[in-house]
């Protein structure tokens, strides 16, 4: 059904998608390439919500280097199908039909139901030949946490661990700076800067006083900030709040504890459970109400247990450092005690990459 060439094409229109990581939330990451005797004749790709689709943009940039007739005729490779609706755009789907475009090559269908098969049906309504399926898993991948937010209501919560081999991610004192190398930091910063929110507790605010913003990787885009606190024992001063969006979750309704966080312009939500501590499903589905993709969790192993326990995790990020630190450091996850093995969180191994030379790079998926 699909041609090396047509790989070809895609491959370039992923390649152009990605270059929109950190910048089209809570829009999806969308690349595109005119293609007319066999040579790409224009690119393009979402870079910003509100503004032009990838497809717009490709075909503008093909009519601005060969004319206004060169995309008649032409073939459309696109990651993922053309819109057929008005949003903050107009319909991707409208214009492709009106420039003459006699083939568009798709890589999946829409998952937002405002969509989800419209655009190829306009197409074909038109005679355009539409081909949908090329490169999928590429284009899914990319888009893990749109999909996600579409077709179940969450967001993709990706949790991060920095480790040495025997599972340490601190020494008993709580000093876990610089557990893993540059590289490994670096490369952590890339998924914080590719995230929506990134999401930590109070106890790590407490015992760190993490600055928890986007310092090792060029992005125009600072991800909101949230803080899980459940008894709103944040201190003014924490560096955590002295620049950027910040949400505070609690379990509390304190006024007294309350007013000098709203009085300093943050915002401040009450999720109790009936344990007395942050309902942590409840605020998952919350994120998503507010257009959350990707949820990047840095956290103690507190959190990450209650995180776990809670099933709000989809995928783990963790970085192995070439050391071992012994059975007094602090684990990653404070999970209770097994009497059976079958009771053990299985997850999947989805890939394993070397940073620097010295650390591992584990993504592992839950079932």
């Amino acid at each position: 059904m699909f041609t090396p060439l047509d790989q070809t094409y895609m491959r370039r229109a992923l390649e152009l998608a990605e270059r929109g990581l950190y910048t089209t939330t809570p829009n999806p990451h969308v690349g595109a390439v005119v293609v007319k005797d066999n040579r790409i004749i224009g690119e393009g790709w979402h870079q910003v919500a509100g503004e032009p689709h990838a497809e717009v943009l490709a075909m503008r940039d093909a009519k601005a280097k060969l004319g206004d007739a060169a995309v008649k005729g032409a073939a459309l490779y696109v990651t993922l199908e053309p819109c057929s609706h008005h949003g903050r755009t107009p319909p991707c789907a409208d214009l492709i039909v009106a420039e003459g475009v006699t083939k568009v090559v798709a890589a999946m269908e829409d998952p937002n139901p405002k969509v989800a098969g419209q655009g190829f049906a306009k197409l074909r309504a038109a005679d355009i030949d539409v081909r949908v399926g090329l490169l999928e898993s590429d284009a899914r991948e990319l888009n893990i946490g749109f999909i996600s937010r579409m077709t179940r209501g969450l967001p993709w919560v990706r949790l991060k661990v920095a480790a040495s081999l025997d599972g340490k991610t601190a020494l008993a004192n709580g000093k876990s700076q610089w557990i893993t190398g540059p590289e490994a930091r670096k490369d952590g910063h890339a998924y914080r800067a590719r995230s929506c929110a990134i999401l930590t507790g109070i106890g790590t605010v407490q015992q760190d006083n993490p600055q928890l913003n986007v310092r090792e990787v060029a992005t125009s885009r600072q991800p909101l900030k949230i803080i899980v606190d459940s008894n709103l024992q944040i201190a003014l001063d924490a560096k955590i709040l002295n620049e950027g969006r910040v949400l505070i979750v609690c379990a509390t309704d304190n006024e007294t504890l309350l007013k000098p966080l709203v009085d300093k312009g943050f915002e401040v939500m009450a999720l109790p459970n009936s344990s007395g501590k942050v309902d942590l499903p409840v605020l998952m589905r919350e994120l998503a109400r507010r257009n959350l993709n990707e949820i990047h969790v840095e956290s103690g192993f507190k959190l990450n247990g209650s995180m776990l326990r809670e099933r709000c995790v989809d995928e783990l990020l963790i970085y192995f450092a070439a050391s071992i630190i012994g059975h007094t450091g602090q684990g990653m996850f404070n999970l209770p005690e097994l009497t059976d093995l079958d009771e053990r969180l299985k997850v999947r191994i989805h890939r394993v990459s070397q940073l620097g030379g010295a650390d591992l790079r584990l993504i592992a998926r839950l079932d």
